[in-house]
């Protein structure tokens, strides 16, 4: 999921270590998340916004998943 955490991370002028700390997961964790090769949990996700103190939708973008499923009640084939 396109995300804005390494931004964000910058802006606070810390690391991964520091931002993973505070998250309670592991530095892999935020790489992963930084990477997109891996979307939070709902959990993640909502402690990421508390953190730093933005709504969910501004730090993560599902926008894309979205737009590659067919509409609700679509016929898909």
């Amino acid at each position: 999921m396109k995300n804005r955490l390494r931004v964000l991370r910058a802006e606070a002028a810390w690391t991964q270590a520091d931002l993973a700390e505070r998250l309670g997961v592991s530095r892999q964790a935020v790489n992963a998340l930084e990477t997109e090769k891996h979307d939070p949990s709902l959990d993640l996700a909502y402690r990421i916004s508390a953190l730093f103190d933005r709504p969910v939708e501004a730090i993560f973008d599902n926008a894309h998943r979205a737009s590659t499923r067919g509409a609700p009640g679509d016929s898909q084939g």
